[in-house]
């Protein structure tokens, strides 16, 4: 007996589901006037160190940020995060490799919104499962580090295309891993031309005004207008 027919119909209906529940979380983000920004990548490529700099620098700016955190185990990076003392909530997912738009509605229960200036999701590690499923957010990042070689976009085109910005981490390391920006930036426009791009080291902080710049324009211009 052939189970592919049952097993397609079960994926479309589950992403079905989490397009309207991402459809809502977005009218909702739309009506309390808050930025939501998410961010993808594999494992290791600093997420974390990026976002705890983000969250920071909105800090200092006297804005209000927060973050929610996917991870399979551990709150190991929500800890990390609540240094920058923005509210930061951890999400496990246990053996799921994403996270899904009924885990932010769920996590945002306890959540006063128009408290919000910003919201930042981290995504599980992972560069396959979460390009599908739809967040409600403004703007979606994939990260990818110096380390991970040049060729990252050409394995996983479609994260890259439902990306809405690239940014290249710990460009601090790309002289000691012999990294090839150029090949990387050419990997990226040919799976997604024109994608904007940013390089930044969270540890020197290097490009991270250029990124801080990017944040507050593509928020200044959002209509805020629901896409779904």
């Amino acid at each position: 007996m052939n189970s592919k027919p049952r097993i397609v119909e079960v994926r479309q209906n589950v992403l079905k589901h989490n397009d309207e529940v991402a459809r809502a979380l977005r009218q909702r983000f739309h009506n309390a006037g808050v930025f939501v920004v998410s961010l993808v990548s594999s494992p290791g490529a600093g997420k974390t160190a990026f976002l705890e700099k983000t969250l920071t620098r909105l800090k200092q700016r006297d804005l209000r940020p927060a973050a929610l955190v996917g991870d399979l185990a551990t709150d190991h990076d929500a800890a990390r995060l609540a240094r920058s003392q923005a509210p930061v909530k951890q999400i496990t997912t246990g053996t799921l490799c994403h996270l899904e738009a009924a885990m932010i509605q769920q996590a945002l229960e306890e959540w006063n919104l128009e408290e919000l200036d910003f919201l930042f999701i981290e995504n599980v590690g992972n560069l396959v499962c979460p390009s599908s499923y739809d967040l409600g957010e403004n703007l979606r990042l994939v990260l990818l580090s110096v380390t991970e070689g040049e060729d990252k976009p050409l394995k996983y085109p479609t994260i890259f295309n439902t990306a809405d910005v690239a940014v290249v981490t710990k460009i601090d390391l790309a002289e000691a891993v012999e990294f090839n920006w150029a090949q990387t930036n050419a990997n990226l426009q040919a799976v997604r031309r024109d994608m904007p791009v940013i390089q930044v080291s969270a540890k020197t902080g290097q490009g991270m005004d250029e990124w801080m710049a990017f944040l507050a324009s593509a928020s200044r211009s959002a209509d805020r207008t629901p896409r779904g």
